[in-house]
């Protein structure tokens, strides 16, 4: 009959979708586990490195996202990271800079890296004594590559941030602000 004949049709689509919907999130998952905790890894080793240091990465995380969606190699990969919430891998080492620049001023981190992250000294009680701004080191002290140094680049990171992501409360608050703060930053073109 045609109502045995429709409820044939509607299982055969839906267990067409459901394996499709199943299929994405394992893949989506397997990428994450594999590729994209690589791409985290250390990055914030990278930081102040050039752009073309940096591309071959970026060129992997975009394959990664159209592998989730299983979309040819030529798609326009922006909507996708969109969708899927991935900072691009630049905005990643910066995230990932600037989450070890919180710990640093606010702890928990290594001595080492605490003695790194100094909060800016005002002589006076002003209004930016409130603004929890790092302070930046003196360039003359350092080599030719001192703009790759932590402890350069972190309070200038740092200090670029709005003041209520520089004041976050706790560590998870912070890392929900900078993910909303980069996201913005980068997606909103």
């Amino acid at each position: 009959t045609d109502y045995e004949l429709q409820v044939v049709t509607l299982c055969k689509a839906f267990t067409f979708h459901v394996k499709q919907v199943m299929v994405k999130e394992a893949t989506q998952l397997l990428v994450q586990s594999l590729v994209i905790s690589r791409l985290d890894y250390c990055n914030s080793l990278l930081a102040g490195l050039p752009l073309r240091a940096i591309r071959p990465l970026q060129l992997v995380q975009n394959a990664a996202a159209r592998l989730i969606f299983n979309l040819p190699k030529f798609t326009h990969v922006t909507p996708l990271l969109h969708s899927l919430h991935w900072l691009p891998v630049v905005a990643r080492i910066r995230f990932k800079t600037r989450t070890l620049a919180y710990k640093a001023k606010n702890g928990p981190a290594p001595p080492y890296l605490m003695a790194m992250a100094k909060s800016r000294a005002v002589p006076r009680a002003l209004r930016a004594s409130s603004t929890a701004r790092l302070e930046p080191p003196s360039l003359r002290t350092h080599g030719r590559q001192a703009s790759r140094l932590f402890s350069v680049l972190a309070p200038r990171w740092w200090n670029e941030l709005p003041l209520g992501v520089r004041t976050a409360e706790s560590l998870a608050f912070f890392k929900r602000r900078l993910k909303t703060h980069l996201f913005v930053m980068h997606f909103s073109e």
